[in-house]
């Protein structure tokens, strides 16, 4: 809510009878127009958290795998993507590995603001936030998938890893280097015990 420079001389004017004149009008003047900063502020915040964002799939996965056919790793799966953005794949081949940044548009809208969850939904594990772990029960439900490259054929992209089912939007795709890995990257205990148990 900005409020008009007459509006502020106005508010001023009729709060001045509750002042004395002199050095503690100014005083008076001055937090008067801290109070207006900070309450145009906190209208932009909420703003911010109204606003709402538009997101167009690029493309969309093509697989066979379904349920818990998904996290099979070797699985090989297929990119479709919009043919408008072939050119974007140019170069593409050189890299190996290419980050898949998806829509998991079948989790329901329900289950989209539960912000505590066992990881791996295994009760032996901490109750975490949900931004603490990999759930897909997220307020945005946007998955994040490294995936083998194997081919690009035209606007079609094979890739080996993909945990995303028949018909998931693909929101963008990034190419992985060396540069995202993180040389002293550190991780809760409760990860090193799925870690250790899946050797």
């Amino acid at each position: 809510m900005e409020l008009s420079p007459y509006f502020l001389k106005l508010l001023v004017a009729k709060t001045q009878p509750t002042c004395r004149l002199g050095k503690n009008k100014s005083i008076f003047q001055n937090r008067l127009l801290h109070i207006v900063s900070l309450l145009n502020q906190t209208e932009r915040d909420i703003m911010a958290f109204q606003e709402k964002i538009v997101l167009n799939p690029i493309g969309f996965v093509k697989t066979e795998a379904v349920g818990d056919e998904v996290k099979d790793k070797s699985r090989i799966s297929q990119i479709i993507l919009n043919s408008v953005f072939i050119q974007a794949l140019d170069g593409i081949t050189g890299f190996s590995h290419i980050f898949v940044i998806f829509y998991m548009s079948q989790i329901p809208e329900d289950k989209r603001m539960i912000l505590k969850v066992h990881p791996r939904g295994r009760m032996d594990m901490p109750l975490l936030g949900a931004f603490a772990t990999r759930t897909n029960l997220r307020p945005n439900p946007i998955g994040l998938t490294l995936v083998e490259l194997l081919k690009v054929d035209s606007n079609i992209l094979t890739v080996r890893g993909l945990d995303a089912f028949d018909g998931t939007p693909i929101l963008d795709i990034k190419p992985f280097d060396p540069w995202d890995n993180a040389e002293k990257a550190r991780v809760p205990d409760w990860w090193l015990k799925l870690n250790e148990e899946k050797r």
